[in-house]
């Protein structure tokens, strides 16, 4: 079997226009075809506009090889860009739609589905978590069965905390994503952290930049509360020092993003080695980039669960040829050979690229907006990190 060609589809997700999520949230499908007629879809993040071009470029390495042999074209695609400089989540995320399709290919090859490539399957549903900022969310992904939930942002974190947890009680678990911008400074980030400790958070995500370890250093120290981190990195070789150095307790690889199926696999081999539990990002990828990951989590011992925009963009499903199948707040792993899913040209090109950058403006302290900073000290601490905003602290 030889690859004969690549073929890339670049979609808005969500209304064009605006700043919103939406507005700037691409997704970018490639098929790779071959001449026995087996075709493999893959999905690739990190910036899916930018992304599109370096599939293009790298689609003359993969021309005229064997499928089936995923690991040596994994190298090959990497070191093919090494001359560029080191790689970045556009490399990585080009190589992670690449090799996803090659998997496809090669479990359609083989009439088995992807998981059963990967180690067999570990479990046959694999539990979710939504997202919710406000109590009524979150009872609304209470009724529908889901058992843990998330909430964003730093602008009134623990006042947010203290409602969904009186609003949900200890049935459900509660997880706080605190990434920029701006992101938190370590002292703010340790005050915040102790602030969330008495609702019994299942972990704290990206307190700090995850360009600054020896910042997560000083907050694992000074924290009991899980922490989670990793979304961002593209390779083994950026997220693992984050297991290696004890400074995480759930490690968060984006499917689309982190360079394929075969890193995250070794990235959950390094963090089982550590204790470390694999929690895969997903808030922003599309419906096949789902799929891998739900795969992905099938097959492995350290399996904590899958993010997942349960009410995200309705023309979602439509976008695919058969949405995943949900029940109680668990996703069911599929049983159809290679990754069990495949994208609708037609739907994807009624939805044409216009934005692809976001303009996140409602996090900064009040009046510095214009500022657009990185990282920012937390002002009005006193009212930042109490439950409820003017209440006494002693």
């Amino acid at each position: 079997m030889k690859i004969n060609g690549v073929r890339t589809f670049l979609m808005q997700a969500g209304a064009a226009g605006g700043a919103s999520f939406a507005s700037s949230r691409n997704w970018l499908f490639v098929k790779i075809d071959t001449d026995e007629g087996i075709t493999g879809i893959g999905e690739c993040s990190g910036w899916p506009r930018v992304v599109e071009t370096a599939v293009k470029d790298l689609a003359v390495l993969l021309i005229g090889e064997d499928p089936r042999d995923i690991e040596r074209l994994w190298q090959k695609l990497y070191v093919g860009q090494m001359g560029h400089g080191m790689t970045g989540t556009v490399g990585t995320g080009a190589i992670a739609g690449l090799e996803m399709a090659l998997w496809d290919i090669k479990g359609k090859a083989l009439g088995t589905p992807v998981w059963n490539l990967l180690g067999g399957k570990t479990r046959g549903r694999v539990r979710l978590y939504g997202h919710a900022n406000t109590p009524g969310k979150a009872l609304s992904l209470k009724e529908r069965g889901y058992t843990a939930i998330k909430a964003g942002g730093v602008a009134g974190t623990v006042a947010k905390v203290a409602a969904l947890r009186e609003a949900v009680g200890t049935a459900m678990d509660i997880m706080v994503d605190l990434h920029g911008p701006p992101w938190l400074t370590p002292a703010d980030a340790i005050a915040m952290g102790k602030a969330l400790a008495p609702y019994g958070l299942l972990f704290l995500e990206d307190p700090v930049p995850p360009d600054n370890l020896d910042a997560y250093a000083r907050v694992r120290e000074a924290l009991d509360v899980p922490l989670a981190a990793g979304e961002r990195w593209g390779t083994i070789w950026g997220a693992a020092p984050l297991i290696e150095r004890g400074l995480v307790d759930v490690i968060q690889p984006d499917t689309g993003r982190f360079g394929g199926l075969s890193q995250m696999r070794k990235l959950a081999a390094i963090a089982e080695a550590h204790h470390v539990m694999v929690a895969p990002h997903s808030g922003s990828l599309g419906p096949v980039a789902e799929f891998a990951a739900l795969h992905l989590l099938a097959a492995i011992p350290n399996a904590l669960m899958l993010e997942r925009l349960e009410d995200d963009w309705p023309e979602r499903n439509k976008v695919i040829t058969a949405p995943p199948v949900i029940e109680a707040g668990h996703m069911l792993v599929p049983d159809a050979p290679g990754l069990g899913v495949d994208i609708d040209e037609d739907v994807v090109a009624r939805y044409p690229s216009t934005r692809n950058v976001g303009d996140a403006t409602g996090q900064y302290e009040p009046g510095t907006e214009r500022e657009h900073v990185y990282v920012q000290a937390r002002l009005h601490r006193a009212r930042a990190f109490v439950a409820k905003p003017g209440a006494k602290t002693e």
